[in-house]
C-alpha cells in the first residue's frame, strides 16, 4: 500500500484484483470500488438492505460497524473483518480483500480462479547461450556446435533436434548473432528465443460453450495475460451430445478446425496484449470433457454417445501442437491432462488438482457447475464421481428472456414488497436474465409462495396469462432495455427444474455410495461457468444445494483453468493429475438403479430433507 502524504486523498486497494484508487475523506468502499472499476453486487443501490456487497478489510482506517451491518454479517464474518462495502466510510488507506461471490459476472470473468501454489518446473526449459561463429577452422555443423555448447556449459548431452526448428535453426542463430535461448524438453530440443524474449506457456479450459485461456512465463510461473471466448463448436450444437451427433454425420473436421482456429485466435490475441510473439510458446496444456477432447484432437466420438460411453483414450497425451494445427513454437508440445470416463474429462481432473479435493482430509463435495455438471465427493481417501446432463438452462438458454452472462443481463435479483429489485451486468437497462438472475428468479418465486414445490405459478398481481401458460413479470416494459417486459415463465422454471434435479440426483448417490448426508459434508467447492455465478442461498432454497451453513460452501471461478495452468508449470502435478485419474471411482448414474427415482424427487423445488 502505498504511503499517503499530507493532504492526499486516501489510497483503497482492492486484492485480489490488484486494483485501487485516492477516495476522498468519509465516501463509502461502494463508492471507491466504483471508481476503481471493481464491479460490486449492489441490488439495493447502496442503502444497505441486500447485504450482497461483502468485503473483507485487511488493514486500514474505516468507520465503526453499522446496524445494517450487524444485521447481515455473522459473528464469525465480523470477526475476519467482513463489512458491507456501502456502509464502510472510508477514514484512511485501505486494504479490502473482494470475495468472488461479492462481484458482478461482467468482473468475475476477469478474475482468475483459485489455486493451490507449486513451485514451477515447467517440462520446457530455456537455457542462455553464446555461440563461437563457424570459421574455416571451424567447420562444426550448427547443430553440432550448439551441442557442444550446451554441454560445455549445462552439462545437457544425448541431444535429439526437433526437425521442423532443424530446418529453421541456421537462420535463426544467424539472424540472432549466434546468441539467444535454447529450449530444451527433456533432451529434446525444441525452440530458440532471441536474446530478451521469455519463454511462454499456454494453458486452455475448453469448455462446451466458453474457452479460457491463459499465457504464463513458464521460467517464472506468472500469469501474464488471461481471455475468455465463446466456443464456435456451439454453432454446431449447443451440448456435447449434439455435437457427437454432428460430428458422427461427417462433421468431425469442421468441428475440429472451428476450436483449433479459436485456439490460434485466442493465442494470437494474448501474446499481442503483452507485446510478446506466438512462436515463444513453447508448452500447451489442453483440458476440456471427454467429448470436447475427442473433438479437438480429432478421435472419434461415436463410442461416446452410446452405452457403455468409452473413451477413445484415457490417458495423459503428449503431443506435437503442430499435428492438431495449433500454431506455437515450431517444436512446441501440447500435453492433455487424462480423462476418467465418457463424460468426466481432464477439466474435472484439472479442477480437482487445483482445487486440492482429492487431499481433503474431511467428507468434502466438488461441484463443477456447467452444461454438464461434474460431481466428486472425496471421502476416507475415496473420490466418488459422477456426470449430470444438467443442460444449457443454468447459462440462460432455453429460457424465454434467458441470455448468456452479457452487458444488461440480470445477474442478481431479489422480489421485496411486490416490487423486484435486480443488477444488471454493466448496470445498463435489463434485456434479459442469465443464469444467476433465473435461479434468484425462481428462489424469491418460491419464497414469496407464488411458486410451489411442483413449479406450479399462482396468481398475483405480477402474474399473467399468455399463449403457453402464466407468466411473472420482472420487468415492466418502461424499465427494460427492450420495447417489451422481461417475465420468467412456467416454462422457464421447469428447465430450472430438470437442470437442477440432474445434479440434485446426482449429489445424492454420490452421497449414498457412501453411505454419508447432506449434514456429513464439511465444504462443499463449486466452479465452472454458472458456479463462479451462483447465489448460494437461492442455490440451497430451490433444493439444489445441500442445506449447510453459508461458510461451508466455497466458489473458486474456474478451476478447470486453473488446474490446466499449474499443469503447464509443474511436472509435478502432471503426474499428480494422474494419480488422480485412477484413484477416481466413476459411477454412471443411466445405470444406476436408484437414479430415476432420485431424479424425479429431486425435480421438486425446496430445500432438500
Amino acid at each position: 500500500m502505498k504511503r499517503r502524504q499530507r493532504g492526499e486523498d486516501p489510497h483503497i486497494e482492492f486484492e485480489p484484483l490488484g486494483r485501487g484508487c485516492d477516495s476522498a475523506l468519509g465516501s463509502s468502499l461502494l463508492e471507491a470500488a466504483r471508481e476503481a472499476g471493481v464491479g460490486l453486487v449492489a441490488l439495493c443501490g447502496g442503502q444497505g438492505r441486500c447485504g450482497r456487497c461483502k468485503v473483507q478489510v485487511i488493514s486500514g482506517a474505516v468507520s465503526p460497524l453499522s446496524v445494517p451491518e450487524r444485521e447481515f454479517l455473522s459473528e464469525k464474518e465480523l470477526a475476519l473483518g467482513f463489512r458491507l462495502a456501502c456502509q464502510v466510510r472510508v477514514c484512511g488507506d485501505i486494504k479490502v480483500l473482494v470475495p468472488l461471490e461479492s462481484l458482478t459476472a461482467a468482473q468475475r470473468m476477469q478474475v482468475e480462479g483459485l489455486e493451490l501454489p507449486v513451485p514451477v518446473e515447467p517440462a520446457v526449459v530455456a537455457y542462455d547461450l553464446h555461440l563461437p561463429p563457424p570459421t574455416l577452422e571451424d567447420l562444426r555443423s550448427d547443430g553440432s556446435r550448439l551441442q557442444a555448447r550446451l554441454a560445455e556449459e549445462y552439462a545437457l548431452a544425448d541431444l535429439s533436434f526437433d526437425f521442423e526448428l532443424l530446418r529453421r535453426l541456421p537462420d535463426l542463430l544467424r539472424g540472432n548473432e549466434w546468441s539467444g535461448s535454447v529450449a530444451l524438453r527433456g533432451r529434446e530440443v525444441i525452440g530458440f528465443l532471441p536474446q530478451g524474449r521469455e519463454p511462454l506457456g499456454l494453458a486452455i479450459d475448453l469448455g462446451t460453450t466458453k474457452i479460457a485461456g491463459y499465457l504464463v512465463n513458464l521460467a517464472t510461473g506468472q500469469l501474464l495475460a488471461a481471455k475468455g471466448v465463446l466456443n464456435p463448436q456451439i454453432r454446431y450444437g449447443e451440448d456435447v451430445m449434439s455435437r457427437i451427433s454432428y460430428a458422427m454425420k461427417e462433421g468431425a473436421t469442421r468441428l475440429q478446425e472451428a476450436v483449433v482456429g479459436a485456439f490460434n485466435d485466442l493465442a494470437q490475441a494474448l501474446c499481442d496484449e503483452c507485446e510478446m510473439e506466438v512462436d515463444q510458446i513453447l508448452e500447451a496444456v489442453v483440458v476440456g470433457n471427454t467429448a470436447m477432447h475427442h473433438l479437438f484432437l480429432g478421435l472419434p466420438v461415436a463410442q461416446l454417445g452410446l452405452a457403455p460411453y468409452v473413451p477413445a483414450v484415457s490417458e495423459a497425451l503428449d503431443i506435437k501442437a503442430r499435428d492438431v494445427g495449433l500454431s506455437i513454437a515450431p517444436g512446441g508440445y501440447l500435453h492433455l491432462l487424462p480423462n476418467i470416463a465418457g463424460f468426466v474429462g481432464a477439466d474435472h481432473v484439472a479442477m480437482l488438482l487445483a482445487t486440492g479435493i482429492h487431499e481433503a482430509e474431511q467428507p468434502t463435495l466438488g461441484l463443477d457447475i456447467g452444461t454438464n455438471t461434474e460431481i466428486t465427493l472425496s471421502v476416507g481417501g475415496r473420490l466418488l464421481s459422477c456426470s449430470c446432463a444438467s443442460g444449457p438452462a443454468f447459462e440462460g438458454a432455453h429460457i424465454k428472456d434467458g441470455m448468456r452472462a452479457a452487458s444488461g443481463a440480470i445477474e442478481r435479483l431479489r422480489i421485496v414488497s411486490s416490487q423486484v429489485e435486480y443488477q444488471t451486468i454493466g448496470d445498463l437497462p435489463p434485456v434479459g436474465l442469465c443464469g444467476s438472475g433465473v435461479l434468484d428468479a425462481v428462489a424469491e418465486l418460491l419464497r414469496l409462495g407464488i411458486v410451489d414445490e411442483k413449479g406450479a405459478m399462482r396468481d398475483h398481481p405480477r402474474v399473467r396469462r399468455a399463449d403457453r401458460g402464466k407468466e411473472f413479470v420482472l420487468v415492466e416494459e418502461r424499465e427494460s432495455g427492450l420495447d417489451r417486459e422481461i417475465v420468467i415463465t412456467r416454462r422457464d422454471i421447469g428447465e430450472i427444474q430438470l437442470a437442477k434435479g440432474a445434479v440434485r440426483a446426482g449429489i445424492n448417490i454420490l452421497l449414498s455410495e457412501a453411505g454419508l448426508t447432506d449434514l456429513d459434508l464439511e465444504e462443499v467447492i463449486i466452479a465452472g461457468a454458472f458456479g463462479n455465478y451462483i447465489g448460494i442461498e437461492s442455490g440451497m432454497a430451490i433444493g439444489m444445494l445441500p442445506p449447510l451453513p453459508p461458510e461451508r460452501f466455497k466458489q473458486v471461478g474456474n478451476a478447470a483453468g486453473m488446474g490446466a495452468k499449474i499443469a503447464l508449470i509443474s511436472k509435478k502435478m502432471r503426474a499428480q493429475a494422474a494419480q488422480i485419474a485412477r484413484r477416481v471411482e466413476y459411477v454412471e448414474l443411466t445405470n444406476h438403479a436408484s437414479f430415476a427415482e432420485e431424479f424425479t424427487r429431486s425435480m421438486r423445488l425446496g430445500p432438500a430433507r
